[in-house]
């Protein structure tokens, strides 16, 4: 999944909105918050590709060929994306 410039910046400015607005913090330099949370935001969707594609790379290695889009290779896909996220400490 690939989020353009101003998606991650919208992104960016809901979470610090959001986060200011529940008075959980003050931010010195509102500029250095937004870019810091557009850089969570794009390594968080770089780490979800990296675990989608091990996983759907273990379901095609699997002996039986299990079509994708069938109810087993949802099944097969779900368990060993949960593996690998909790093997990254998710």
């Amino acid at each position: 999944m690939i989020l353009s410039e101003d998606r991650q910046t919208h992104f960016a400015h809901l979470i610090i909105d959001g986060i200011w607005k529940d008075d959980l913090v003050d931010y010195a330099d509102e500029d250095m918050a937004i870019k810091t949370a557009k850089r969570a935001i794009v390594k968080f969707v770089q780490e979800f590709a990296e675990i989608d594609s091990k996983a759907r790379s273990m379901v095609q290695t699997l002996k039986r060929n299990v079509p994708e889009g069938s109810p087993e290779w949802d099944v097969m896909f779900n368990k060993y994306f949960a593996e690998e996220l909790r093997r990254r400490g998710g």
